[in-house]
């Protein structure tokens, strides 16, 4: 009779199977379930074969795969078909046994669910992981949130097959209590969409206003990766940007202008929104794939203004130079309100975020991985109550260098028409955080004399709230709440 699985999978897509693979590569024995019973021969027939994995036709046969206490892994589409799986779990397997769901879903999902697999006695995790099918084969980021009675049974597993830094650190380690691991996977792609854009606007202004061919632009992407921006973003848009299609020509030039999403950087948007937290770059991003998916209409809108982007005729390098500053000026934005967004939310739920390690399980694995987030480590070891990134030494000094190239670079994209939503976006934000007075009393003095909203004033205690009557004929009676 053979030995019981030390975990089992269901799901058996790329990601799945990859992650399989993965454990069986680091010695522990694998259970596999997919309701795709062709996939299932397939990969027992392929790469599973002569492998310590064990493929079950049946989810009964796959829960009787398994070690106790179990631990049952979901690799599948968010939404509800995790809640139908669990459903059918929950018949199947004991108190202490352990479900965990390895994709994408949104963190108050996985709020409900460790609330409700709990009232069974089981336990609940809810891990992001990042990396693709590459990272999931070869070694991901895993953020995993949820029950923390789970934490020290699947921690081994875990730990063995992710990404691991120069120093041998794993790039996992226990993020917080229930819906925690996805909020901060939902904010790492929230912070992908940021870079991700960051780049194509660069990218933009090298082929529109300069003039680069493709494979000079690369050249120009590959240089950078041997600089503070070293990233893995960055060193994909420099193979893309070489890559050549059938003809000889740059693929990239013959993909159709129109951006995919799956939800999470929306997701991290409307989280932003209610947690009070200024997103705009990563805003912006989101919006920028909206509004690339309108291609009809902005193709009638071409015709209709004829706009064109004039050539630059000045001195190259510099220009480049001010680019490269300003791209990391910008990517700096994107993580500090990623960062403060976490923050936010860490009060709002009593989730005990250890930021600094945050930043270390991104360092390998992931799609945002960079050498720029060993700063971020730094910056939390140093402060752990930093409140902003912008506050902290390093990055203070790094803006204030790049400062005027970001200005620069967003100036001529203005007045020439490159559209840079997230790059001048980010700028604004900039300029609006380190400014001591705002227009915002105009505002609220607005919005005391239509809606009777209330003010603060300077010369009074914080807290305190006004009315005046503004027209002599609206009264003194103010709203009952005051919200900043």
């Amino acid at each position: 009779m053979m030995n019981k699985c030390d975990i089992g999978m269901i799901g058996l897509a790329v990601m799945g199977e990859n992650l399989v693979m993965n454990m069986a590569s680091k010695g522990f024995a694998v259970a596999g379930f997919d309701i795709d019973q062709k996939r299932v021969a397939e990969f027992g027939a392929t790469r599973a074969k002569g492998l310590d994995i064990h493929l079950a036709k049946t989810l009964g046969d796959f829960v009787d795969l398994l070690a106790k206490p179990r631990k049952v892994m979901m690799m599948i589409k968010a939404g509800d078909p995790v809640d139908e799986v669990i459903s059918k779990l929950l018949v199947l397997l004991e108190p202490g046994d352990v479900i965990i769901d390895g994709g994408n879903s949104h963190f108050p999902d996985t709020m409900r669910r460790t609330k409700l697999v709990e009232s069974y006695g089981l336990f609940y995790i809810g891990t992001g992981v990042s990396g693709g099918e590459e990272g999931a084969l070869l070694g991901p980021s895993i953020m995993p949130g949820g029950s923390p009675q789970a934490w020290p049974l699947v921690k081994p597993i875990f730990q063995a097959i992710a990404a691991k830094t120069a120093d041998g650190s794993a790039c996992c380690e226990w993020v917080g209590e229930n819906g925690a691991g996805h909020f901060v996977k939902m904010v790492h792609n929230g912070i992908e969409y940021g870079d991700i854009q960051l780049i194509c606007e660069t990218y933009q202004i090298m082929r529109d206003r300069l003039g680069m061919a493709a494979g000079e632009i690369a050249e120009v992407f590959r240089a950078w990766n041997h600089t503070e921006l070293d990233s893995y973003l960055i060193g994909i848009t420099a193979e893309i940007l070489a890559y050549k299609d059938d003809d000889g020509s740059p693929l990239v030039d013959k993909i159709l202008d129109v951006a995919g999403q799956k939800g999470t950087g929306k997701w991290t948007g409307i989280s932003s929104m209610e947690e009070g937290v200024p997103l705009t770059l990563i805003g912006e991003a989101v919006y920028a794939r909206c509004l690339s998916a309108m291609k009809a209409e902005r193709l009638v809108a071409a015709k209709a203004y004829h706009p064109a982007i004039k050539r630059f005729k000045g001195d190259r390098i510099k220009y480049l130079d001010n680019l490269r500053n300003a791209l990391y000026a910008a990517k700096i934005i994107s993580y500090a309100q990623g960062y403060v967004l976490m923050m936010a939310a860490a009060k709002t739920y009593g989730w005990n975020l250890n930021l600094g390690g945050i930043a270390l399980m991104w360092r390998g694995g992931c799609i945002i991985r960079s050498v720029f987030l060993g700063k971020i480590k730094e910056a939390f070891d140093i402060d752990p109550d930093l409140a902003n990134l912008l506050l902290d030494s390093y990055f203070k000094k790094t803006i204030r260098q790049c400062l005027g190239g970001w200005r620069k670079i967003v100036a001529d994209a203005v007045r020439n028409g490159v559209p840079t939503p997230s790059l001048a976006s980010g700028l604004a934000y900039f300029d609006g955080y380190v400014t001591a007075q705002l227009p915002a009393n105009l505002l609220q003095a607005q919005r005391d004399y239509f809606g009777a909203h209330t003010y603060e004033r300077i010369d009074q205690p914080r807290g305190k709230a006004f009315h005046t009557n503004w027209t002599g004929r609206g009264g003194t009676t103010s709203s009952t709440t005051y919200n900043v």
